[in-house]
């Protein structure tokens, strides 16, 4: 009798994984970097490499030049958020839908602004920029939209959209960031302004 055709394990290329591990690790320098020093949008290859405990040359290796790093440190960006950000409590009452979609919301700002900053430089003249802040901004409406999905149902097609679009201009980046450095305010008190102007847009949610 023939040994039966058991398949191989798959070989794991060591170095290539070594190489996945630097790039993640000159991504999370970078953007640490970013939120230690908010006035200054774009760290120095220098400064990210040394951060990172790599070489000048192992940054350049790895991204051809620091806007692709920018333009990753996005990707990664977009799907540290999603995984830190699941939407809770859909099917909850009123007050704990938005508490929940405050909270989570207020969470993603505090985490995101300084790179949300940095992708905004020169915004205008980079296509691939634009696409990965229009695809936060898409998520950041749908999360609405799931969350008040009893109170968006009773609003006409018209009715509807200006309230996504007013919702989504409130619970924006700079919009939280004003709360915290502009006026001051501490996580909790920024989560209770938000919470008490999304009540107050919100149509009343059907019995």
């Amino acid at each position: 009798m023939s040994a039966p055709n058991i398949p191989r394990p798959t070989r794991i290329d060591g170095r290539r994984l070594r190489s996945e591990r630097t790039k993640q690790l000159i991504i999370e320098a970078y953007l640490a970097l970013l939120r230690e020093n908010t006035l200054t949008p774009m760290p120095t290859a220098a400064e990210i490499a040394e951060r990172a405990g790599y070489s000048v040359r192992s940054i350049f290796e790895r991204f051809p030049d620091l806007h692709t790093l920018r333009v990753a440190a996005a990707d990664y960006g977009l799907a540290h958020a999603a995984a830190l950000a699941p939407a809770r409590h859909v099917d909850a009452d009123r007050p704990t839908r938005i508490k929940s979609q405050v909270e989570t919301r207020a969470g993603t700002c505090e985490r995101g602004v300084a790179l949300w900053r940095a992708l905004t430089v020169n915004v205008d003249e980079d296509d691939a920029l634009k696409l990965r802040l229009r695809i936060a901004r898409e998520r950041t409406v749908d999360r609405i939209e799931i969350m008040y999905r009893p109170e968006l149902a009773t609003l006409s097609g018209i009715d509807r959209k200006n309230l996504l679009i007013a919702l989504e201009a409130l619970t924006d980046m700079e919009s939280w960031a004003r709360m915290r450095e502009m006026h001051g305010l501490s996580f909790a008190e920024s989560c209770a302004v938000w919470t008490r102007a999304i009540d107050r847009m919100l149509p009343s949610t059907p019995i």
